[in-house]
């Protein structure tokens, strides 16, 4: 692994713990050039999935697209970098936990809308807006008005 400060190759790991609810290795290492410190997470490489867009095109799941879509949500919210990773983390482990090759971007945009609205109502009604394409201030209200119940 090499050094992020130094580019050295030189670095050893002095600590490994699992993630939980994660599939993965948290790991603490050590540049032996320049003697700094950095993390690196080790996870399971698995097959690839397939995404099934709205206008039937298919690409490749990329975590960084959910996780751009959920940080926008909580733009100037009181919402923690750790709490959006555990909130992807959350909707990716249900995902690849379904053992489907493909699965439809609704059913993605549906568990993260599951996951905003139990981390914040702001943010979820951001994401459902863009999500479900809301045309008028009668279809925010009703979705508020889910929230309210």
């Amino acid at each position: 692994m090499r050094c992020p400060f130094c580019n050295q190759e030189n670095t050893r790991v002095v600590d490994s713990r699992p993630v939980e609810e994660n599939n993965s290795i948290r790991r603490r290492r050590l540049c032996d050039m320049c003697g700094k410190r950095f993390t690196t997470y080790e996870k399971v490489e698995t097959i690839p999935l397939i995404v099934i867009k709205k206008d039937m095109g298919r690409e490749q799941y990329k975590r960084s697209k959910v996780e751009d879509g959920v940080l926008r949500a909580c733009y100037k919210r009181p919402i923690s970098a750790e709490q959006v990773a555990e909130a992807v983390d959350a909707v990716e482990t249900r995902i690849f936990n379904e053992g489907e090759r493909e699965i439809p971007s609704s059913r993605i945009g549906e568990l993260v809308m599951e996951q905003l609205k139990a981390l914040d109502g702001v943010a979820y009604v951001r994401f459902a807006s863009v999500y479900r394409e809301f045309k008028d201030v009668n279809t925010f209200m009703d979705e508020l008005k889910k929230i309210l119940e």
